[in-house]
């Protein structure tokens, strides 16, 4: 469980962000159900996020809060409602997914890495395999992003010499070569050591203040209460609660909400 972060760090903090969220729509859930042959794991969720905006899903296990993020990019199919991502409708259309995964990161809980291939390897293949980027560009920018999740010195090694921690950072690093529009994270600690924790929050703060629209899974709450502009809490595949960080954890209004930060921020 993250240390407690006080009311004051977190006002100073919204300040310091002072970011603009823009009025755009850029994801649009309406009315989406998923079923896995007969669970109906969700129910009619409906969600709208703008450019911008970040948001942190949390709620119970099984609560459906990581089907829902992998919705948006089509590693889970939906059966039932509409997901637009930046006007573009999420269907079987394969140009249309293809063009929507090339606007969205994805971070997962385990790194997902080629073992084999090093560090920098890992980040230019996509861009020179799916944007067809020159060799030369694609490395350029894949240091220079190494170099902004701090591990420019990794770039050599392969994963399997890295810590956990540095490997996240090098998926967080791997997705932002593709200069995606959003970046959906999936229980991105929940995988680390607790000593790792911190770097890989930290270099998701950073992304936020440079104005990443944000969809994060996790239990963080510390990093929700920072970074979020929107918790939303999710429990047996619905959306059961949603507000701004102060109103979300100081005034949660449904007895599901209540009970779950009770058991959370005993911890």
């Amino acid at each position: 469980m993250s240390e407690t972060v006080t009311e004051d760090e977190i006002r100073s903090h919204h300040d310091h962000l002072g970011h603009e969220v823009g009025r755009d729509v850029v994801i649009q859930i309406e009315q989406m159900n998923k079923w896995y042959g007969d669970f109906h794991v969700l129910r009619d969720v409906d969600l709208t996020v703008h450019r911008g905006e970040r948001i942190v899903i949390c709620g119970p296990s099984g609560s459906g809060k990581s089907t829902t993020i992998r919705c948006i990019n089509r590693l889970e199919e939906h059966q039932q409602g509409r997901i637009l991502v930046d006007g573009v409708e999420l269907n079987n259309d394969v140009k249309n997914i293809e063009a929507i995964r090339r606007e969205v990161g994805m971070v997962f809980q385990h790194f997902n890495l080629f073992p084999h291939l090093t560090v920098l390897e890992n980040c230019v293949l996509a861009p020179i395999w799916v944007r067809k980027e020159p060799r030369k560009e694609a490395e350029e920018r894949a240091m220079q992003l190494l170099e902004r999740v701090k591990i420019p010195d990794q770039a050599k090694k392969y994963p399997g010499q890295l810590s956990g921690g540095q490997q996240q950072r090098v998926a967080i690093a791997r997705s932002l070569c593709m200069q995606p529009k959003i970046m959906l994270f999936d229980e991105p600690t929940s995988a680390l050591d607790p000593e790792m924790i911190k770097e890989v929050l930290d270099t998701m703060v950073t992304l936020a203040e440079e104005g990443m629209t944000m969809l994060c899974v996790t239990h963080e709450m510390g990093f929700a209460k920072t970074v979020a502009d929107r918790v939303i809490f999710m429990d047996r595949g619905q959306i059961v609660e949603e507000n701004e960080p102060h109103a979300f954890f100081n005034t949660p209004q449904n007895e599901r909400t209540k009970l779950f930060l009770s058991q959370i921020l005993a911890h």
